[in-house]
């Protein structure tokens, strides 16, 4: 699983690296009306990093917790990402990460195997929400690599 934690922690650093260079004007565009700016991105990978660590640590500590979803849409537009401080959720991101790392060096392999219940997907491991954690990240980087494919 190491090469797993090792993917976790450079989460934060390839979202950096995309945002190198970046305007404000650039990171509140919106390719479309329906589309999400880089700033709600951001913001948005935050949010979702908080809602899989509640996740891992219901997991982790519970018997089949109940996992329940999230509406990324309305938490993005009713909770104004488009006018939050990104950077204050880049840091926030970070810590999030950073302060789950000693958690995820101390698992057994019978840690990765517990199991909670998703109110949607249904039974999920530790480790399938783990791995979407990581996916989750990779997933808004190749968003944000589109939105930037705009500014050419």
């Amino acid at each position: 699983m190491e090469h797993l934690i090792e993917q976790y922690k450079q989460g934060y650093s390839k979202i950096l690296k995309e945002l190198e260079g970046l305007t404000e004007e650039q990171l509140l565009f919106k390719p479309s009306e329906k589309s999400w700016s880089i700033r709600e991105i951001i913001i948005h990978a935050s949010d979702a990093e908080l809602v899989h660590i509640h996740r891992m640590k219901a997991i982790l500590s519970e018997d089949n917790p109940v996992l329940t979803a999230f509406d990324q849409d309305l938490w993005t537009k009713r909770l104004n990402s488009q006018q939050i401080d990104h950077q204050l959720y880049l840091q926030l991101f970070k810590s999030m990460r950073e302060s789950f790392l000693p958690i995820l060096q101390n698992l057994t392999k019978q840690d990765y195997l517990r199991i909670g219940t998703h109110n949607q997907a249904g039974p999920l491991t530790f480790k399938e929400i783990f791995e979407h954690s990581i996916e989750h990240v990779d997933t808004h980087i190749g968003q944000i690599k589109r939105v930037k494919s705009f500014f050419k």
